[in-house]
């Protein structure tokens, strides 16, 4: 008993490290500390929130190489009614969440549960995501809808 409250403060501590800490790898830090794999060069931008409940088996975060998160963007892990009576018949949500390789997430971005964001794949600022994006492509909106394909430079041989 007494190391699961220890557990359920370390990751306390560890979201307010990465939703308010002013350096960059002290922010991804607080994220290690809650137990999410971070990958390398990520960059997470000021008041990152996660949503999850504390402690529960199936709340998972990844974030891979060179990802960029920008301020005030939501994650959204589990979700419960707490203490209502609607915990009678819904079941709380629970999921995870995965952003992909080199992917973009603008600010005030909400994302859902169980969704996966692809490599290379942008998502637009105030866009709510509630369906995985594929690579590569461009996202926005509320839901998220395909804006469009992102397509390599090419060089101009003329």
């Amino acid at each position: 008993m007494k190391n699961h409250f220890f557990t359920k403060v370390k990751i306390k501590f560890g979201k307010y490290l990465a939703r308010t800490f002013p350096l960059n790898r002290v922010r991804c830090f607080g994220l290690r500390m809650c137990g999410f794999n971070i990958g390398k060069n990520v960059y997470i931008g000021p008041n990152l929130r996660i949503a999850s409940l504390i402690s529960v088996k199936g709340c998972n975060l990844k974030i891979e190489d060179r990802v960029a998160i920008g301020p005030n963007v939501t994650l959204v892990l589990s979700s419960d009614a707490n203490n209502s009576k609607l915990m009678e018949n819904i079941s709380p949500v629970i999921g995870e969440i995965i952003l992909e390789n080199d992917s973009w997430i603008g600010a005030c971005v909400l994302i859902l549960p169980n969704v996966v964001i692809g490599e290379g794949a942008i998502v637009g600022a105030s866009s709510m995501v509630n369906k995985s994006v594929p690579s590569k492509k461009i996202y926005a909106g509320n839901p998220a809808k395909f804006i469009k394909d992102i397509i390599p430079n090419r060089i101009n041989k003329d």
